[in-house]
């Protein structure tokens, strides 16, 4: 059973950083390109970034690039977001994403393109 459980969110202050982690099971991770998404209150779910199988290819939405960094440990079955200089409107319930597609070498932004979903991981951004 794959299973895929996220951690790390929290509340942190305009400006602040958070890191995310991804822990999957029941595959092996190193065949498999991730997703990160959120959704904020309210709103729709939206595309946050992206990692290939073996980290060589990432992708990002325009409004975290610069800001956030997608990482993967695949010795840990782990995928991280790194979140720098945090906005209020990034406040949204993170979730990850696996591509369903073992192999594939890329790094989509396609919702429809990933079968296996985390819970999330709530991230509030307020002073």
């Amino acid at each position: 059973q794959v299973q895929l459980v996220e951690s790390g969110g929290g509340l942190v202050q305009p400006g602040g950083s958070l890191r995310l982690s991804c822990v999957v099971s029941g595959l092996t991770l190193s065949s498999y390109a991730m997703g990160w998404f959120r959704q904020a209150p309210g709103k729709e779910r939206e595309f946050v970034g992206s990692i290939s199988k073996n980290g060589g290819r990432t992708n990002y939405a325009e409004f975290v690039k610069g800001r956030f960094t997608i990482s993967r440990d695949n010795s840990k079955n782990t995928v991280y977001l790194e979140m720098n200089n945090l906005k209020p409107e990034d406040t949204a319930i993170y979730v990850c994403a696996l591509d369903r597609v073992p192999s594939s070498m890329r790094a989509t932004s396609q919702e429809a393109l990933y079968d296996y979903w985390g819970q999330g991981t709530q991230v509030t951004v307020s002073s």
